[in-house]
């Protein structure tokens, strides 16, 4: 269940501080910088054009990347942070964090839905409702499962999926301690329809006795 961990090709960078990140820019770059793990800073930058495309492609500070840099040793690494141009909304600056395969890290892990032609609810006509479409789970960097897995099959109407109802993977836990929900299976409109009608007759009903 644990994921392919992407690359994210970076390059050295000579010399640190506002000075020498001002010329990174002017090169068409993105400075950044990875500490962490009981290790020296290391400056980085990265192609702006290619930095901006991963990062429009979402989910950037929630994934674990290897970072690549030429001349060293292939690292895991986490965004802390991404700073912007506040005017223009683009990249300026990039934090990461060392992280070994044992660390713990909070990451928010997307739900995944199997089995909807095996679920009775759906068939009915009732809809899924996903609460959760992400849930932020404690997972350990070297094992990041790709999804959570919630299977549908003999689900009815107005039934309530709780996190406690989805397996997680080994040494993962949500980090909310409650019994949450992640989505449910909500009535057609024609069927609540249908019971308000029939609500509304039995109180009157009720009411003329």
């Amino acid at each position: 269940m644990a994921k392919e961990i992407p690359n994210l090709v970076a390059e050295a960078r000579a010399g640190s501080g506002k000075g020498a990140a001002r010329q990174t820019r002017r090169e068409g770059k993105v400075p950044g910088i990875v500490y962490g793990d009981g290790k020296e800073p290391v400056s980085i930058a990265f192609d702006f054009n290619k930095l901006l495309t991963t990062l429009r492609a979402g989910r950037f500070m929630s994934t674990l990347w290897n970072l690549q840099v030429e001349g060293q040793d292939d690292v895991r690494v986490i965004c802390r942070g991404v700073q912007r141009d506040v005017v223009k909304d683009l990249p300026i600056h990039i934090d990461f964090m060392r992280l070994r395969r044992t660390s713990k890290v909070n990451l928010f892990i997307p739900v995944e839905f199997i089995n909807e032609d095996k679920c009775p609810g759906l068939k009915r006509g009732g809809t899924l409702v996903t609460v959760r479409p992400e849930v932020e789970l404690v997972v350990t960097a070297g094992d990041i499962p790709d999804h959570l897995t919630v299977d549908l099959e003999g689900r009815q109407i107005g039934d309530t999926i709780h996190i406690s109802d989805v397996t997680l993977p080994n040494g993962a836990k949500a980090t909310i301690d409650r019994d949450f929900v992640i989505a449910n299976l909500a009535a057609p409109s024609a069927l609540r329809a249908e019971d308000d009608a029939e609500d509304g007759d039995t109180a009157e009903a009720a009411a003329e006795a």
